[in-house]
């Protein structure tokens, strides 16, 4: 073995160790298989952006709520408050690697009063986000299968609930199967991932303006100026709105969290690939929207009227053809995008089992001995996301609050550790990420962010409310959050009488750890 290969694997080694090391400093032993490496890291979290097949997804809040300027100034404002909410989050990322990341945070910063409930409710908002992320995400991959149908019989499939709810359970299925794979396979799929998302999105840049004809291609003004409001908000309120589409796309960030007991070097992997996902997610979600601006015509109505009104931009640029071969490709990013979102969620209900704070937790904390993966959790949130999918019998609201829910459910798990940094009764000592006195500026920014589109996103999408067009957000979020309040308080029963948090599964940590640890953050540091 060459003496340069020899430098290679002790390096790993000396990786490995050290994230085992303050794996165990947390409290938990290594159970996963560190397979992922940075890039791979970074892939988790931009595959779930899925930045195209995501705007795909939600075009339909944009185009009403101000056309081209919602669009374009709505992302970009949006993408500069999202990656201040990230930076807080790679912060705690950086000083707490572990799958449980938002809850096990909670619970070591917030005062001893307050840690186990607030770890709880903080616990199960995150796993309900997870798992409305995988549904948001699927059902938006079932729409645009329906579409590329549509595309390819020039209008006349017309799919019913039914239909496209079949399609939606068989993304379900086939994403489980795939989430059952060894780490190593998961973690290299991640840069394919990546490739096809990057590809994707320089072809719609440059390729849409150039195929575009001149009878669909709008001026400057029109495209970034002229603020077209279709839903009968004010102006000011619409453009709030418009927001979700640039949320729900640069959501779910957390991923790389719950995978950082399979990261290698997590202190400073994940919390970079939070950083960065959103970054890049935000300036390539500019330029995707600015493209799509100038070149979808002026009849607004008839794109938020349509079924899928990207397709129609691109049907009316490319034609069938090109459009099917387009399309083709953003539903297989789509489809990358929900099979990366189950495997967070799947890490996420492993880490709140193996503290037995859901039910079935005896069940759900077991690894697969074949694939070293936790294979029921996995089951867990597909059956979860399935069941959420029934919404869509309800109609178009009870559909939209699936989105509304994967934005407002997470915000929840992610401000509220946040907080307990700076006010709960704790000795915060930041990873190698960190941004010292600028840190709570930071977070005092992106929690009131948080706070404020917590409330926005309960609102319905018009003014003119009934029982069709009520956002039902606050009935399924709240629904969530109250049955787990019941379920902590329950008498005898409850999580009051037996849950005290993260549980160790280690019983001591050698003293040699804990100096390796402090090593590595001094070295950091200086």
């Amino acid at each position: 073995m060459s003496e340069g290969l020899k430098n290679v694997n002790a390096r790993k080694d000396s990786i490995r160790q050290a994230d085992e090391a303050l794996l165990a400093t947390l409290g938990y032993k290594q159970e996963f298989k560190r397979a992922f490496k940075p890039l791979e890291v970074f892939g988790i979290a931009f595959s779930i952006i899925g930045l195209l097949p995501s705007i795909a997804s939600v075009l339909f809040y944009a185009i009403p709520n101000g056309g081209g300027p919602a669009m374009v100034w709505g992302w970009l404002v949006a993408s500069l408050f999202i990656l201040c909410v990230g930076i807080s989050m790679a912060e705690l990322a950086s000083a707490a690697p572990t799958s449980g990341g938002l809850y096990f945070w909670t619970y070591t910063l917030s005062s001893p009063r307050w840690r186990n409930l607030l770890c709880w409710l903080v616990g199960y908002a995150n796993t309900i986000g997870s798992i409305a992320a995988v549904a948001s995400i699927d059902w938006g991959c079932a729409v645009q299968v329906v579409a590329a149908i549509k595309i390819g019989t020039k209008g006349a499939f017309e799919a019913t609930d039914v239909q496209t709810f079949g399609i939606y359970a068989a993304l379900i299925l086939t994403h489980t199967i795939v989430c059952c794979l060894g780490t190593e396979v998961l973690a290299r799929l991640q840069t394919v991932y990546v490739i096809l998302n990057v590809i994707l999105c320089l072809v719609v840049i440059v390729g849409l303006p150039a195929a575009t004809s001149s009878e669909f291609k709008n001026t400057a003004n029109f495209a970034l100026g002229d603020f077209v409001n279709l839903n009968g908000w004010s102006n000011g309120f619409a453009f709030i709105l418009s927001f979700l589409a640039p949320l729900w796309t640069i959501c779910s960030f957390d991923a790389c969290v719950h995978i950082s007991e399979e990261a290698s070097n997590a202190a400073t992997a994940v919390p970079w690939a939070i950083v960065n996902a959103i970054a890049i997610g935000g300036i390539l979600g500019t330029a995707i929207n600015i493209s799509l601006a100038f070149c979808m015509g002026t009849d607004l109505q008839a794109l938020a009227d349509s079924d899928q009104p990207m397709a129609t931009i691109f049907f009316n640029s490319f034609g069938q053809k090109g459009t099917l071969v387009l399309w083709a490709f953003v539903v297989v990013v789509q489809y990358m995008m929900g099979s990366s979102m189950l495997l967070a969620a799947s890490r996420q209900t492993f880490a709140f089992s193996r503290d037995h704070a859901l039910p079935f937790s005896n069940w759900l904390y077991r690894m697969n001995p074949y694939t070293k993966t936790p294979v029921n959790t996995v089951i867990f949130d597909a059956t979860g996301a399935l069941a959420l999918g029934l919404l869509i019998f309800a109609g178009d609201s009870a559909t939209n609050a699936i989105f509304s829910v994967s934005i407002v459910a997470p915000y929840i798990a992610y401000a509220i550790p946040v907080v307990a940094r700076f006010v709960g009764d704790n000795n915060f000592k930041p990873g190698p990420f960190s941004l010292g006195i600028f840190s709570l500026p930071v977070a005092v920014v992106s929690v009131s962010f948080m706070f404020f589109f917590g409330i926005v996103f309960m609102f319905p999408t018009t003014p003119q409310i009934d029982v069709a067009n009520m956002n039902y957000c606050v009935v399924v979020v709240g629904g969530v959050m109250g049955l787990s309040v019941v379920w902590y308080y329950f008498p005898v029963y409850g999580g009051v009488n037996w849950f005290t948090g993260p549980i160790a599964t280690i019983e001591t940590v050698a003293p040699q750890l804990v100096d390796q640890v402090k090593g590595e953050r001094g070295s950091d540091e200086s």
